[in-house]
């Protein structure tokens, strides 16, 4: 069975729930078991407004785990760790993908390996994920709400949200998709998008990156309202 990848999401509220999600996110559940199949995690949190923001959104947060198979990822969802972060929450979702297609590097590590072909008629999810350099970082910031905003109310845009291990430097985006062609538009049509594209490479803001497309063939939980 091919590798699976599952970004997860949790919305809290009140601020004991919310406390309670922080703390996990310092604290994984994840570091005290051995799970199988697991091959690559991230605890993430998340910006506030429509997400891409410095400032963090202490309601939302997210996990991505990766697996060996499909059967590995459905276990683990059905564990009691998923239940130390769901049965809190106000609503969830957890997006179950195969890997279109994926460079670069997170954590000095090459996690997702391509088991699906590119098909645009298919939903697509995204995942862009960088470290950036710290004396850039003013200038970095200074881009990102125009280039976020461009996304808003985009055709075939389902869901986005901005996401990260550490405030300021540590930075990814998850963006989800009706259609790949939807997505391919957004990226290479979107002028704000390529002028973001184009002073990546002149002014070389990131000291790592990744870039990875995914195809999603299931989404569990009510967060995220899309039907597979």
């Amino acid at each position: 069975m091919p590798q699976t990848s599952v970004v997860s999401f949790f919305k809290y509220k009140g601020f004991r729930n919310k406390w309670q999600a922080l703390g996990r996110m310092g604290r994984p559940p994840l570091l005290k078991s051995t799970i199988e199949g697991l091959s690559f995690w991230k605890a993430l949190g998340s910006g506030s407004g429509n997400g891409f923001s410095i400032w963090p959104d202490f309601s939302t947060f997210g996990l991505l785990t990766v697996f060996n198979s499909e059967r590995d990822a459905k276990t683990f969802l059905a564990s009691h760790i998923m239940d130390e972060y769901t049965k809190d929450s106000e609503n969830f979702s957890h997006i179950l993908m195969h890997t279109v297609k994926a460079h670069g590097e997170w954590s000095k590590q090459s996690p997702f390996q391509s088991s699906a072909k590119f098909n645009q008629s298919k939903p697509l999810a995204v995942i862009t994920r960088a470290t950036i350099k710290p004396k850039l970082a003013y200038k970095f910031w200074k881009y990102v709400p125009s280039v976020s905003k461009s996304m808003d109310g985009h055709k075939g845009l389902i869901y986005s949200k901005g996401i990260g291990e550490w405030p300021i430097l540590m930075q990814a985006t998850f963006s989800l998709w009706q259609k790949g062609e939807d997505m391919m538009a957004y990226a290479y049509k979107n002028q704000k998008h390529a002028d973001m594209v184009k002073k990546t490479r002149e002014l070389g803001w990131y000291s790592e990156e990744l870039f990875s497309r995914f195809h999603p063939f299931e989404i569990q939980g009510n967060l995220i309202d899309f039907k597979m």
